[in-house]
C-alpha cells in the first residue's frame, strides 16, 4: 500500500516517513525560492540595462548640440576664434611690451661701486659711449674688526677712469647709506648734484662740516614728474615712500631704451605726508615698455606688505599714556617722520621736548626749515633746561638707536652725558631696527639701559618700528607694474637679491633675464640681451668720522695685527766689532701676562746673543738690514713656542 493509499484510509505514517516529507517539501520551498530569485535579478538586470542605455542617449543627445562648436565656418565661429587669438596676444603684448624687440644697436653699461653683497654704501654708475651719470654716493658701517675705524665709503677708482664722462649725480633720497660719501667724494671730484630739496639740505649740513660750503653752487633742485636731460640720458624723479621724506624712484630713458631704479622703497598708502607712492606714473613708464628695472632687495624674505609709517603713531599713544616720567625716544636722525610723530605724541600728553645729537638737531631743523613738517619752536628746550621741568612733562629725542659709542644715548646709558643721566622712572623707546653687524653695539646699550633701572621698549615690542623697505607682495606690485624686459635686484646681501630673483620669477620674468650683480660687474643691457661685460676695481675706503679723514689701508691692517697678537718691542745696543750686546730691553703688550714678561725678555736676549754670534759682518754695517733680519729671527721663535705672529718693533744702535 503505497503512501497515499495509506492516507486515504485514514492510517498514520510512521515517523521515518514523516522526516522524509518534511525533507521533501524544504526542498521544494528552496528551489522555489532560488527560481524567484533568479527572476527577480533578470527583472533588476534588464532595468538597469534600460537605465544605462537611457544615459548614453541622454550623452549623446548633448554631445550632438552644436552650440559648443567654435571651429566651423559660420561668421559668429570665425569671429570667437579671432577674438581668442586677440586677446592672447593683447596680454602677452601687454605683460611683455618689449618682447618682440631685437636691437642691439644701443648699449647701456651699468656698474655698481657698493650696496651689492652688503647693506648700505649703494653707488651705481650708468655709462653709455659718450656719458656717464652717477646714481647715489653712500656709505656703511665697519666691521668690530676694523679698529677706530667710524664709516666706510666707496673706492672711486673707477671713477678716476672715466671722469671726464661723468655729466652728473642723482641722488634717489638722503639717508646715510644713499649721500654719506658725498663730501668724501666732493674733495676729490666735482660735478652737479640733481635731487630734490631735503637730500640737498641734508648734503648741504655735511658740506658746512667739512669746509666744502662753496660746493653748494653745484647744487641742482629739481622737480619731480619733470624730466631733466643729462647728456645721452634723460631722467624723471617718481615719487616712493620710503622710512624718509621726499624719497624717489628714478626714471632713465636712453636710446637703448627706459631704465627703472626704485631706490629704496615701500608702498604706503597711509604715509605722514599724505602723499602715497606715485603708482600712476610707474605704471605710465611700464605701459610704454622698461627695458630693465633695479629694485630694492632689502626685506625679499619677508612675506606679505609692510606696515604703514602711521601705525608707528598708534604704539606711542599707548606709550606715552602709561609713562609716569620722562620718555626718551631714539630712532634714525634721517627718519624724519618717526621724530615728527614721537614729537606729536609729546605734545598731545603737555610734554617739552628736547632734541639731542647733533645730527638729529640739523636734519629736525632742516626739514623744519624747508617745510617738510609744521613745528612750532616754542615747544623746544635745551639738554640745560631739561632738570628745569618735571619728568612728566619731558620728551627727549635722541640719537644712538644703533649703540653708537659716541651718541647722545649711548653718553645717557653710560652716564657720561653733561646733562643727562638715565632715571628708573625713565621710558626709554628704541624705535629701530639692529643694522646686520650692528647687532651686538645695540645689546651692549640695551644691557646698559636695563641695569640704570629704566623701561625700555625696543624692536621685539609690537610695532615700536616698521620697516622702510618693500616685503614680497609690494616687491611683486612693482614687478607687475614696471613690466620690465629685465630685471636687476639690488641693494641688500646676495642671499636677498637671490629671493628676489625667485619672487621675479613667479612674476613671469624669465630667469634668463635676470642678472645678480656684485661691487664691481659691468652689466651691457640692449634690447637683446643682458650680460657682464667685464670687472672694475671695488673696495671700501676707511673713514675715522671724528677728523673725517681717510684713514690708510696698512693702518687699519696693523690694528687688527696689534688686537689679534699684540705688539714686542726690542731695544739693543750692539758692539759690532765684537758682535756682543751691550744692553738690551724687552718690551711686550698683549703677547704674554705680566709675570711672563721677564722670562721671555731673557729667551728673547739668548736668541740675539746666537744671532750675532752667527750673523754676517756686512749685515752689521747696514741698519735696516740688521733689524729686518733680527725681526724674522724673533717672529719664527715666538710663533713655534705662542703659535702667533706679534707686531715686532726692532729698535738697533750700533756702537
Amino acid at each position: 500500500m503505497n503512501e497515499e493509499n495509506a492516507q486515504t484510509l485514514g492510517e498514520k505514517p510512521s515517523k521515518k516517513r514523516r522526516y522524509r516529507n518534511h525533507k521533501d517539501n524544504l526542498k521544494k520551498e528552496a528551489n522555489q525560492a532560488k527560481t524567484n530569485l533568479k527572476a527577480g535579478e533578470s527583472t533588476q538586470t534588464a532595468q538597469d540595462v534600460e537605465a544605462k542605455e537611457q544615459k548614453k542617449s541622454k550623452k549623446r543627445r548633448k554631445n550632438n548640440n552644436p552650440t559648443i562648436k567654435i571651429g566651423g565656418n559660420e561668421d559668429w565661429q570665425k569671429d570667437m576664434k579671432a577674438a581668442i587669438e586677440a586677446n592672447k596676444a593683447s596680454h602677452e603684448l601687454r605683460l611683455e611690451p618689449l618682447k618682440y624687440l631685437n636691437s642691439a644697436e644701443h648699449k647701456i653699461t651699468i656698474t655698481p661701486l657698493g650696496g651689492l653683497g652688503e647693506i648700505g654704501g649703494n653707488m651705481t654708475i650708468f655709462e653709455t659711449n659718450n656719458d656717464a651719470i652717477i646714481i647715489d654716493i653712500g656709505m656703511s658701517f665697519p666691521t668690530e674688526g676694523m679698529h677706530g675705524v667710524d664709516i666706510l665709503v666707496p673706492d672711486f677708482d673707477y671713477v678716476r677712469k672715466i671722469k671726464n664722462k661723468i655729466r652728473g649725480i642723482i641722488i634717489t633720497h638722503a639717508h646715510e647709506d644713499h649721500i654719506g660719501a658725498v663730501p668724501y667724494f666732493f674733495k676729490e671730484f666735482q660735478f652737479p648734484i640733481y635731487a630734490t630739496p631735503l637730500p640737498l639740505g641734508m648734503i648741504s649740513n655735511k658740506f658746512e662740516e667739512h669746509g666744502l660750503k662753496s660746493f653748494r653752487s653745484y647744487f641742482r633742485p629739481i622737480e619731480k614728474r619733470k624730466v631733466y636731460e643729462l647728456g645721452d640720458f634723460e631722467f624723471e624723479l617718481i615719487h616712493i615712500t620710503h622710512s624718509i621724506i621726499d624719497a624717489s624712484a628714478l626714471a632713465i630713458t636712453t636710446k637703448a631704451g627706459t631704465i627703472i631704479h626704485t631706490g629704496d622703497f615701500k608702498i604706503d598708502h597711509t604715509p605722514i605726508d599724505g602723499y602715497p607712492t606715485d603708482l600712476n606714473r610707474l605704471a605710465y613708464y611700464g605701459e610704454k615698455g622698461v627695458l630693465c628695472l633695479l629694485s630694492d632687495s632689502t626685506n625679499s624674505y619677508k612675506d606679505g606688505i609692510t606696515k604703514s609709517e602711521s601705525s608707528v603713531g598708534k604704539t606711542f599713544d599707548s606709550i606715552f599714556a602709561s609713562a609716569k616720567g620722562r620718555v626718551i625716544m631714539s630712532t634714525f636722525s634721517s627718519n624724519i617722520h618717526r621724530v615728527y610723530q614721537a614729537i606729536e605724541r609729546g605734545i598731545k600728553h603737555g610734554r617739552k621736548v628736547c632734541v639731542i645729537g647733533r645730527s638729529m638737531e640739523r636734519n629736525l631743523w632742516t626739514a623744519i626749515e624747508l617745510g617738510y613738517v609744521n613745528l612750532d619752536r616754542k615747544i623746544f628746550i635745551d639738554a640745560n633746561e631739561v632738570s628745569k621741568y618735571p619728568d612728566n612733562e619731558v620728551l627727549i629725542v635722541t640719537t644712538g638707536s644703533q649703540g653708537e659709542t659716541m651718541s647722545a644715548l649711548y653718553r645717557m646709558a653710560t652716564d657720561e652725558h653733561k646733562y643727562i643721566k638715565i632715571k628708573p622712572t625713565d621710558q626709554v623707546i628704541i624705535s629701530s631696527k639692529a643694522i646686520p653687524g650692528n647687532e651686538t653695539s645695540v645689546s651692549t646699550i640695551l644691557n646698559f639701559l636695563l641695569k640704570s633701572g629704566a623701561n625700555v621698549a625696543h624692536q621685539d615690542f609690537s610695532e615700536i618700528h616698521v620697516s622702510g623697505h618693500a616685503a614680497q607682495e609690494e616687491q611683486k606690485l612693482m614687478l607687475r607694474l614696471i613690466k620690465p624686459k629685465f630685471f636687476l635686484p639690488v641693494h641688500g646681501e646676495y642671499n636677498h637679491i637671490v629671493k628676489h630673483k625667485e619672487t621675479a620669477m613667479s612674476c613671469g620674468i624669465d630667469e634668463r633675464n635676470i642678472y645678480l650683480m656684485s661691487d664691481g660687474d659691468q652689466v651691457e643691457v640692449c634690447q637683446r640681451h643682458i650680460k657682464r661685460v667685464k670687472t672694475v676695481k671695488t673696495g671700501k675706503v676707511f673713514i675715522d668720522n671724528q677728523i673725517n679723514k681717510q684713514i690708510a689701508d696698512d693702518v687699519v691692517i696693523d690694528r687688527q695685527k696689534l688686537a689679534e697678537a699684540g705688539v714686542v718691542t726690542i731695544i739693543s745696543q750692539i758692539d759690532k766689532n765684537a758682535k756682543t750686546l751691550i744692553h738690551n730691553r724687552v718690551i711686550s703688550y698683549g703677547l704674554v701676562s705680566e709675570r711672563h714678561t721677564r722670562s721671555l725678555s731673557k729667551e728673547l736676549e739668548e736668541l740675539l746673543l746666537q744671532f750675532l754670534t752667527n750673523v754676517k759682518d756686512d749685515m752689521l754695517n747696514d741698519q735696516r738690514a740688521l733689524e729686518n733680519q733680527i725681526r724674522q729671527v724673533i717672529r719664527k721663535h715666538i710663533f713655534r713656542k705662542l703659535k702667533k705672529y706679534p707686531t715686532i718693533v726692532p729698535v738697533v744702535y750700533l756702537m
